[in-house]
């Protein structure tokens, strides 16, 4: 079966906003199975959303629509499909009775009268609450074609058709597609696609596809199959032959797992605790390591020492060092990573220092070099980079090769 998403809102087209819920509801459909050849952005424009709700259903089995719900007059989705459908709108008492309780949840002395409009659903659609909102999601089936109407918010959209609208599709579509994302880190993705070159080559039921993350690469296998038992047997050879290629380079299979989180729980296996002394980071590390809930179970604190006087004064890095081979050496990032895993009293440590630019590079140390130092349990490795980019970009690579330098070491400490 095949899916079109349409995204409504002059919001969108103007670029106020970012449409994430395309991206999402796009990925989730297709993990149900559903192709999806089209896509577009339509404004809050009457006869522009009328033509667009038209084409897609011309060439589409399911159009899912998001935003337009809400109780303002250039909210028009739900008028406007219902018009294609033939259908006349009617009010919902259950839905009137949702927009009272949330107002009422909500301590509002008083509920607006456009307020009223959201309870007004078209005849024989199937009503979808939302448990987050005010606007409910709607169902409408007509002959061969079908409209999923969903509100805008995010907040709104996700919850709605992971509880309701992911069972209805499911039902519609008796395959599924299923997935698992092989992660890897500390190699780049042309290497990884050479890797696999032959594998893409060779495939059709799993399918395999690289993706290049900052600093990682993702491998997505992904299977259709009548049943979530028989796509992971479909899997499985393909994965295996993943590890045996990329081995501990691999660092999860899981969806939602980061690189973060998967060495906060390798530092908790051990029974090692870890910090951060960065220089032009300026704390990406450190914040990367403390999205991961429960994380000061191995975090207790980090240093920013973006100065030399910082770097001596916290972390007990030489005046002697810093004259001889600079700020952003070898000889530094090793002392920064022993000195701030001896100062928090950490088992262990990375040190960060380099030159994230636009400006400060030399031709003997050029924009974009960067030393990593990295401690664990009184053994010290320190690498260098060379990273291009802008500074974000030069900052956000050097934090992923801390953390990937990081689990290598632990990986090998006994």
């Amino acid at each position: 079966m095949t899916v079109e998403l349409i995204s409504v809102g002059t919001e969108i087209l103007l670029g106020n906003i970012v449409n994430t819920n395309a991206a999402y509801l796009a990925e989730k459909c297709a993990l149900l199975g559903l192709s999806c050849y089209y896509q577009s952005v339509v404004g809050d424009n009457e006869k522009r959303l009328r033509q667009t709700v038209e084409l897609a259903l011309s060439r589409s089995d399911i159009i899912i629509l998001s935003g337009g719900l809400g109780p303002t007059k250039d909210d028009l989705t739900k008028e406007v499909t219902a018009e294609v459908f033939g259908r006349k709108l009617y009010e919902d008492a259950h839905s009137k009775e949702r927009i009272v309780e949330f107002f009422r949840q909500m301590k509002s002395k008083k509920i607006t009268e456009n307020n009223w409009k959201q309870a007004m659903v078209p005849e024989g659609a199937i009503v979808v609450d939302n448990h987050n909102g005010t606007a409910p999601g709607l169902i409408l089936e007509g002959e061969n074609k079908t409209a999923i109407l969903l509100p805008g918010p995010p907040n709104e959209l996700k919850p709605m058709f992971e509880e309701a609208i992911a069972p209805y599709l499911g039902r519609l579509q008796p395959e599924g597609i299923y997935s698992k994302m092989v992660k890897l880190c500390g190699i780049g993705e042309s290497k990884a696609e050479t890797m696999i070159s032959d594998l893409m080559d060779a495939q059709s039921n799993p399918t395999l596809a690289p993706y290049a993350k900052t600093g990682e690469v993702h491998l997505r296998v992904t299977a259709k199959a009548e049943s979530e038992k028989k796509a992971e047997q479909l899997m499985a050879p393909m994965l295996k032959e993943l590890y045996n290629r990329f081995g501990s380079m691999v660092f999860t299979e899981e969806e939602e797992v980061t690189l973060e989180e998967a060495v906060a729980a390798l530092l908790e296996k051990k029974g090692l605790t870890v910090t951060t002394a960065e220089s032009c980071t300026g704390g990406k590390l450190a914040g990367r390591i403390m999205n991961v809930p429960g994380v000061s179970r191995v975090y207790k604190e980090g240093y920013i020492t973006y100065s030399n006087e910082a770097k001596r004064k916290l972390l007990g890095v030489k005046e002697e060092t810093l004259k001889a081979y600079g700020a952003v050496s070898r000889q530094t990032a090793e002392e920064m990573a022993a000195g701030a895993a001896e100062a928090a009293g950490a088992d262990a440590a990375l040190g960060v220092t380099g030159i994230a630019g636009p400006d400060g590079g030399t031709e003997e140390k050029p924009v974009g070099l960067v030393y990593i130092g990295c401690f664990v349990k009184g053994h010290i490795r320190v690498e260098e980079f060379y990273f291009t980019g802008n500074r974000e970009k030069i900052r956000d690579y050097a934090a992923v090769r801390a953390l990937t330098l990081l689990r290598e070491e632990l990986l090998s400490y006994a």
